[in-house]
């Protein structure tokens, strides 16, 4: 006899194929999309490295939820828990401030050795890495980094850059699948700025050199990212949007679109087709910004739906690399990786259940009333039951049951910590 969910789903597949989609291709292909989750959820951004100062480069975790991780085995156990409640296939990204080592090691001295437990845990998950220099938080990040003025501080970071490159390569080389690594420093100025130019050609001259060695793309992939401003950078920032798409371009590197990093009315999904016939490669921090970089837990809103779906009307599954990027310190961080991370697997699904062809059919007619109402047409569609089958079918739970379980981890795990 079939289950609820079996007979759901059966419903839902007859009712797709009525309109050419095959729910079984969809989900094959949605196995084969991984989420990059950000490790920094889990402890609001505070890293493990020996007398770190505060967090600093205009970012913030706000609130004061109990129970967030204070180690590196506290992280890890909270991740193990995060991912059996999401279905599919999932990366970890990790930021340079998360390495562990039993001394101080400053930013410009890190090496694999400091990140091989993370490889070690990645490799019983079964799980790529990605990685991220940390270009903010350090005595030496509180004027500038890479744009810095002064030579010896700007060396400093460019050290540091080449250090993480390195950390990148080792985790391509350990798990057999490339490790992005996307670089973002917090440069730029409070008040009005005389010259513009110097600080940008500085940067420039500091990533040519970050990534002057050549490392094979099988392993590692360099990605840039922008920013429109942060606090304490509200008149001028040095990566912009056009310096980085700029130097993406001319250097072959991947650009990174960060949902949050635009003026509120700009949207990321406008911009994946905008900018993929000039570059090879896109990462998305995929987030949620309420009225400036909020860096709030992933909706499923219209927006992320119009990310997913512009991967995958357009086929970008081998360029387009998905990475999460936010942070709530005021709710249960579990529960915070679990809903963003699902939320996006289900805006890809989704799209993947689409009638994308009858769609472009209409609209090179010409035909956009017929397009417009397929498209409303498509919204109430039984997507929930396809996507009930798969959590099934990896053996997560289904609908609000993972919640069961993230407030048993609560009680057990999360509520003895101090």
């Amino acid at each position: 006899m079939m289950s609820n969910i079996q007979q759901a789903y059966e419903l839902a597949k007859k009712q797709f194929a009525d309109i050419g989609v095959d729910t079984e291709q969809a989900l094959v292909l949605l196995d084969k999309l991984p989420i990059s989750m950000h490790c920094w959820q889990g402890d609001d951004v505070g890293g493990f490295e020996q007398g770190a100062g505060a967090l600093s480069g205009g970012i913030q975790a706000t609130g004061n939820y109990p129970g967030k991780a204070r180690t590196p085995q506290e992280l890890r156990a909270d991740l193990d828990k995060a991912i059996s409640l999401i279905p599919g296939k999932k990366r970890l990204n990790l930021h340079a401030s998360y390495l562990e080592a039993d001394h101080k090691v400053d930013r410009n001295e890190i090496k694999p050795e400091h990140f091989a437990s993370w490889v070690a845990w990645a490799k019983i998950n079964n799980m790529g890495l990605d990685f991220n220099p940390t270009y903010f938080s350090h005595p030496l990040s509180t004027e500038a980094t890479l744009s810095h003025s002064n030579k010896e501080i700007r060396d400093f970071w460019i050290e540091h850059g080449k250090a993480c490159r390195k950390i990148s390569e080792y985790f391509g080389k350990e798990l057999g699948t490339a490790s992005v690594m996307n670089i973002w420093i917090p440069d730029g100025s409070k008040d009005l700025v005389v010259d513009k130019f110097a600080p940008r050609q500085r940067l420039v001259d500091a990533l040519d050199a970050i990534i002057a060695e050549k490392i094979d793309p099988k392993y590692h992939l360099d990605a840039v990212e922008s920013k429109l401003f942060g606090i304490g950078v509200e008149s001028y920032t040095v990566g912009s949007n056009e310096f980085y798409t700029s130097y993406a371009v001319s250097r072959g590197t991947a650009l990174c679109l960060d949902a949050g990093h635009f003026h509120p009315t700009e949207v990321i999904s406008d911009k994946i087709s905008a900018v993929m016939p000039f570059i090879q490669h896109l990462l998305l921090h995929v987030s949620r910004p309420v009225r400036w970089d909020s860096d709030h837990v992933v909706l499923l809103d219209d927006e992320t739906q119009a990310i997913a779906s512009e991967i995958i009307r357009n086929q970008l599954f081998d360029r387009v690399h998905i990475g999460l990027d936010f942070f709530d310190a005021s709710i249960n961080r579990i529960a915070a990786w679990v809903i963003g991370t699902r939320n996006m697997q289900k805006a890809l699904l989704r799209a993947l259940l689409e009638p994308t062809q009858e769609l472009r059919d209409l609209e090179n007619t010409r035909d956009f009333g017929s397009r417009l109402a397929l498209l409303e047409e498509q919204k109430s569609l039984p997507w929930q039951a396809v996507w009930d089958m798969y959590c099934e079918r990896h053996n997560v739970s289904v609908g609000r049951r993972w919640l069961d379980e993230v407030r048993n981890y609560e009680k057990a795990v999360l509520s003895q910590r101090s």
